[in-house]
């Protein structure tokens, strides 16, 4: 399984980024970092500066087709950042156009509310995105992790960094379900 995780040059919330792409290699899948711009993204730990990460490829070189799901980190910034990107935002709603699973925490949801892709849905994230997801038409809920199956394809989503292993579990799960 090769998962996409896009992120912006900077912002992201490391343990939010990390955290999945190690379930994902302990899962036996291929994680990919993805950003919008070549050599090194800058991570965050909340609001101070943490690790570099090498970025793989950027979303200009990058398909969907070359990938199997798509995980959105979150961190304030960092989704932010995406959704001001056309290519960014093309990129995460190709996902939901070729019915592949993709998976949202924090604030990384706002990138799916600038593709236009959470209308008739229902997902968690930060409580301050509670507006933003219902005025594009989806249906919040406070929840640890939430699984919504609809619009052929299945979006998980969590809220913050205190969710990852509920998160961890249910991505891992949902992206083995695509192998079989």
């Amino acid at each position: 399984m090769k998962v996409a995780f896009l992120v912006a040059p900077e912002g992201v919330e490391q343990v939010e980024l990390t955290e999945p792409w190690q379930a994902v290699r302990d899962a036996g899948g291929t994680p990919t970092l993805v950003s919008t711009k070549p050599g090194h993204i800058q991570a965050f730990n909340h609001l101070d500066k943490a690790d570099t990460f090498k970025v793989d490829t950027t979303v200009e070189e990058a398909s969907v087709g070359d990938f199997d799901a798509l995980v959105l980190p979150g961190g304030v910034a960092n989704p932010d950042f995406l959704r001001m990107d056309e290519k960014a935002v093309a990129f995460a709603k190709g996902f939901f156009e070729a019915g592949k699973p993709v998976a949202a925490i924090c604030h990384g949801p706002w990138t799916l509310v600038e593709a236009d892709v959470v209308r008739d849905r229902t997902l968690t994230s930060w409580p301050s995105l509670k507006t933003d997801i219902r005025n594009a038409g989806g249906t919040w809920v406070d929840e640890q992790v939430n699984v919504c199956r609809g619009g052929g394809n299945v979006l998980i989503t969590s809220r913050k960094p205190d969710d990852l292993k509920a998160f961890d579990d249910a991505l891992v799960s949902e992206f083995a379900k695509v192998r079989q």
